[in-house]
Order: C-alpha cells, then sequence, then structure tokens
C-alpha cells in the first residue's frame, strides 16, 4: 500500500509539472515528484516480489486511482504541454511500466518463475542502457558527442531605410491644453520613416485612434524613448493618432503618393570656378517640406552637397559626404527654412534650398 499511494502522489507531481498545468514553487520540486514517483515503484516492486499482489478492496480502489491519473492527466499532458521533455518521459515510464505488468502478473499466476523472470528483464534493461551509451560514440550517429557549432550567418538587418520625418512629444504635454505632438499635422509621402520622440518626463503613447492601435501603437514611451514608423506599411490617407494615457493628446498624419524627388544636377566643369560656370543647377530650389531633394554628380571629379557657408562653416543640417561621378544623394527635408549648402573641396559652388 504505501508503494502504491508513493507512485500515484509522485506520477500526478510528475505529469503536472512536465504537462505545463502548474508551475511548483522552485524547479527542484520537479525532481522530487520524479523522485517519489520511483521510490514508489520501488516499494510496489518489492511488495509484490514478497507477497504477491494484493487483492483486497482498498488496492483494487488504489490502483483505480493510478490509472485515472494516468489517463487523465498524461492524456492532457501530451496534448496540451509545453515541454521538450514529455516524450522522454512517457519513454521512461513505459519501459518501466510495462516490465512491472509482466512481473505483477506472474507474481500473481506463477509465483514460482518471478525471480527468474525480473533478473532476465533487469539484465535486458542493464544491456540496452549499456548498447544505448556505447553506439552514440562508436557510431556514425554522434548523438552522444557534442557537436561543434556552426558558423552563424549573419542576421538580417530589418531595420526600416529611407528618409526619416521627426516628431516630436513635447515637454508638459501631460497638462491637458498644452502642445503636445509639433507638429500637430504630419504630412509625408510614402516610403518614409516617421520617427516620434518623447521629449516628456511623462510617459506617453502614439496610437492610432480609430482601431485603438491595430494600425500602428507604440506601446508606453519613456522620456527619451523613439518610436517609427514605415509608412511603407501603411496606405495613403490619414491617421488620427492620440496618447492613450492622455487621451486628450490628439494629433493627425497624413500619407501621400510619393513624390520623384527634386533633382540638382552637378554638371561637368564645375570644379572649375570661371565666369558663366554652372555649379549647381538649379542654384536655387523651392520645395514643400517632406519633399526630397536629389543630387545627381554629372561631373568626372568629386563633390559633396553641405549645409552651411563656405569655406567651413558647415551646419550639420545635412552633408553628402565625398560624391564620386555618378553617384546621387537625397535628402528630406522637415522643417521650413532657407538651407544654404556648398561643396566642401569646392567652396566656391555655392546653392540653396527654400522649404515652405
Amino acid at each position: 500500500m504505501p508503494g502504491m499511494g508513493l507512485t500515484a502522489i509522485g506520477l500526478a507531481g510528475v505529469v503536472i509539472s512536465y504537462a505545463g498545468l502548474a508551475h511548483t514553487f522552485i524547479d527542484g520540486m520537479h525532481a522530487l515528484t520524479g523522485l517519489t514517483m520511483f521510490m514508489g515503484l520501488i516499494f510496489l516492486s518489492v511488495g509484490i516480489l514478497d507477497g504477491g499482489i494484493s487483492t483486497s478492496n482498498r488496492a483494487k480502489a488504489t490502483t483505480l486511482v493510478i490509472v485515472s491519473i494516468i489517463l487523465g492527466f498524461g492524456m492532457y499532458g501530451f496534448t496540451m504541454n509545453t515541454s521538450n521533455y514529455v516524450v522522454t518521459i512517457a519513454g521512461i515510464l513505459m519501459a518501466i511500466a510495462f516490465p512491472a505488468i509482466v512481473i505483477a502478473y506472474l507474481a500473481m499466476k506463477h509465483p514460482t518463475i518471478v525471480k527468474p523472470v525480473g533478473s532476465i528483464v533487469g539484465m535486458a534493461a542493464a544491456t540496452g542502457i549499456i548498447v544505448w551509451v556505447a553506439f552514440g560514440f562508436v557510431s556514425p550517429d554522434t548523438y552522444m558527442i557534442p557537436q561543434q557549432a556552426g558558423v552563424e550567418e549573419p542576421e538580417e538587418d530589418l531595420t526600416p531605410s529611407g528618409p526619416t520625418f521627426a516628431i516630436e512629444i513635447l515637454k508638459d504635454s501631460a497638462t491637458e491644453g498644452n502642445p503636445d505632438y509639433a507638429p500637430d499635422v504630419a504630412t509625408v509621402s510614402q516610403g518614409t520613416i516617421v520617427e516620434w520622440t518623447n521629449a516628456d518626463s511623462a510617459a506617453h503613447t502614439v496610437t492610432s485612434s480609430v482601431d485603438y492601435g491595430e494600425t500602428f501603437d507604440s506601446s508606453l514611451m519613456s522620456a527619451g524613448d523613439v518610436f517609427t514608423v514605415d509608412t511603407n506599411n501603411l496606405d495613403i490617407g490619414e491617421y488620427e493618432y492620440l496618447c492613450i494615457v492622455h487621451p486628450w493628446m490628439s494629433a493627425t498624419l497624413i500619407v501621400e503618393a510619393a513624390k520623384e524627388p527634386t533633382k540638382v544636377v552637378i554638371p561637368k566643369g564645375a570644379a572649375l570656378p570661371e565666369d558663366g560656370q554652372i555649379y549647381y543647377d538649379p542654384e536655387v530650389v523651392d520645395v514643400a517640406v517632406g519633399d526630397t531633394v536629389s543630387w545627381d554628380n554629372a561631373d568626372n571629379t568629386v563633390h559633396t552637397a553641405t549645409s552651411g557657408q563656405p569655406p567651413a562653416d558647415a551646419d550639420g543640417v545635412f552633408d553628402s559626404e565625398m560624391m564620386s561621378a555618378g553617384d546621387v544623394f537625397e535628402y528630406t527635408f522637415t522643417e521650413a527654412g532657407s538651407y544654404d549648402y556648398y561643396c566642401t573641396f569646392h567652396p566656391w559652388m555655392v546653392g540653396t534650398v527654400n522649404v515652405e
């Protein structure tokens, strides 16, 4: 009886633990329930070999409990488990259960041959374990030998690329009535990466209003956090959004069809400071906020398009760095203003972009 009870308790703990039905207080409880089950099997086997199978109603009831636990938890565990070791545990249990059933049957029907059969089963089990381990080291299937780590493939860069449009969550925007998102209405071309930065000390979100975050949702953004949306994944149209923490904070994102960049050509001979020479063609361009300007180096030498005043007063707004012959540089203007620029190699080359 003690063996049957311990087996039932241990089996219940093992199945519950490895089926993912419950979590114990500490991971060691998994091993403890397994130990309890095996101790119960030992006591059960000793009792069977010593006195045979009990046929009392109490023994039958205990056996019924064990079978119920196996069928109930076991079937659920196999279908709903989250552990990678369930098949291994099941194999161990069956390897123990089948010989135990055979020995129990023989103890009841043919008690004189129980010990020889038990010895044969034990030797067979030991032989099987030894052979399994030995063949793991000498066979081509090196399942027992640690494998060398393969060369990892470089991870694909999934960072969205494209012109960036910056939106700022303003300081003190958590106070109702204060300015919140700047700009409040942002118009961008499809393909632009929209980037929100939380400049406030409070947590905020950027959450699409109509579908409660199905289109885009930043989740909670702490101070200094950045959230980006690739408009390649959005349809052309208007998207109202808000902060779910402070719902009076709202703004609009307008996605328009992608426009062709406004093209500026660096013509041949631009490196020579001669009268009548065109350095940037056109020298002055007028664009709207969100538009992109493209510089194409058609000359046979290197140039740059660097914002600021020559000869060396770059302001850091944009810089193509060195453009070889045939190179193209693009920049999207997100703020209105007048932007002077020049070539750092040939400071007499100047141009202007007016953004309205």
